[in-house]
């Protein structure tokens, strides 16, 4: 499974780590993802997703896709 938060879809991204001396070297930023329990489903929602519409998920009123 790719690594993709299921209601934002938030994804891994790519770009330069660059240092001091101002040499670039590709490297990733992953997306920070939590499984939760929403109903009888299991989802990958991102951390900072989760903890703006976290509540929403567990009281229902929230649409999962």
């Amino acid at each position: 499974m790719p690594r993709v938060c299921q209601l934002s879809g938030k994804k891994t991204i790519t770009g330069y780590k660059v240092s001091h001396s101002n040499r670039h070297t590709k490297r990733t930023w992953k997306v920070n993802l939590r499984k939760i329990k929403v109903g009888d489903k299991v989802i990958k929602v991102s951390a900072k997703y989760l903890k703006k519409y976290g509540l929403a998920l567990k009281l229902g009123t929230l649409k999962i896709k």
